[in-house]
């Protein structure tokens, strides 16, 4: 077990004021069915900035024989549609399937939208609630949803990458900011389903990268013997401007076969540039999935350390996990939990001896951690 110097959630979903929250005119009962998966960023000022993730959902989405989801509209802001129960499968309550669908069609119970959260320059304290800075769905391409916010700071600019839900497409949008708090939308940068966009605290060889993580539900297998496993993966891609992305020839980080505690896996902070046991490259905290009976499996943090100059080339990684769902953490709020055995690092910050590391927690809180930097051993 790492020690770690600090390990705390600082934000729960019992801290959220939904009378403030952009679905306040919904004509329906809400609740906060998680406050989590937090982008984090250094502010100006020192103070470090939480973009938090509220799943914003409806107490009863079933009445009148239908199943109901939020969705905004550019003519009627957020409105509820309503689906036959004979025709949907409410077994999750997070979700619902369409059934008789020639591909598999889900529509959700709740909405997310981007809450930015001030915290102290440890990050062990709040510091503010930016109601009026939160971001919300503004387009048809985003309105299921604006989710999973990932921050970093290139010279002085911040980029920020969400994930965008609608019918039309599941697609990856940008926001940019000179100062973290106010944000500027630049569209659709990445048009396939990718939840993990992850640019590069800096350019290499003149040039954006980022870290992607493009999903389907067909990949061709590794050779017998290969130590890959085939599977969704880290790949890379590179941008002139950070609007333009083409993907990178050579592959990035993939799933090993020796291991089960990464049968699936994806991207979580933005790389920095550290150094980490003598060497000096780009620091990624990625997430490894195992399965087990639950229907997400457990999720863990994982660490890689890329070359400074050719990105897609590992200089030193750790099979054991830097971070694990912690249910001491969450034992306090136990009877708002709907899953365990999940913790989704998306944010890290450099803090002299130690990193700031933050995550969601079970899909409902944002944790805080602070991870010593002698902490980083690479495995034999």
């Amino acid at each position: 077990m790492i020690e770690l110097a600090a390990d705390r959630l600082i934000l729960t979903p019992g801290d959220i004021d939904l009378t403030r929250s952009p679905l306040a005119g919904l004509e329906a009962d809400t609740f906060v069915l998680g406050a989590f998966n937090p982008g984090m960023t250094r502010l100006p000022n020192g103070n470090l900035l939480l973009m938090v993730r509220v799943a914003e959902a409806l107490r009863e989405p079933i009445f009148d024989g239908h199943v109901h989801a939020i969705r905004w509209d550019a003519a009627e802001g957020f409105v509820l549609d309503a689906w036959k129960l004979t025709e949907t499968d409410t077994s999750d309550p997070r979700k619902f399937e369409i059934l008789n669908q020639p591909w598999k069609a889900m529509a959700l119970t709740s909405l997310s939208w981007l809450l930015p959260v001030e915290l102290s320059p440890d990050g062990l304290e709040v510091v503010a609630h930016h109601y009026d800075k939160a971001i919300a769905p503004q387009g048809s391409y985003q309105c299921y949803g604006v989710e999973d916010a990932r921050i970093s700071r290139v010279a002085e600019r911040w980029l920020m990458t969400t994930c965008s839900v609608s019918p039309e497409r599941h697609s990856t949008t940008l926001y940019t900011s000179d100062n973290a708090l106010d944000w500027r939308f630049e569209g659709i940068v990445l048009d396939h389903q990718n939840k993990d966009m992850l640019i590069f605290e800096g350019l290499v060889g003149g040039e954006y990268w980022a870290q992607t993580r493009p999903l389907g539900s067909l990949y061709f297998a590794y050779p017998p013997g290969s130590e890959w496993r085939a599977g969704p993966s880290i790949n890379l891609a590179t941008s002139p401007d950070a609007l333009h992305w083409k993907p990178h020839i050579e592959p990035g980080i993939r799933p090993r076969v020796a291991t089960v505690s990464t049968a699936r896996m994806g991207g979580g902070t933005p790389p920095v540039l550290a150094e980490i046991a003598g060497m000096r490259g780009w620091l990624t905290l990625w997430h490894g999935v195992e399965p087990n009976a639950t229907p997400v499996g457990t999720y863990r943090t994982y660490w890689s350390l890329l070359d400074p100059e050719e990105p897609w080339k590992v200089l030193a990684t750790s099979h054991r996990p830097l971070l694990e769902p912690n249910p001491a953490l969450t034992e306090p709020i136990k009877d708002q939990m709907y899953l365990d055995n999940v913790v989704f690092s998306t944010g890290i910050a450099d803090a002299g001896d130690r990193f700031v590391v933050a995550s969601g927690e079970a899909d409902l809180a944002c944790r805080i951690t602070h991870v010593p930097k002698d902490a980083f051993v690479p495995s034999a």
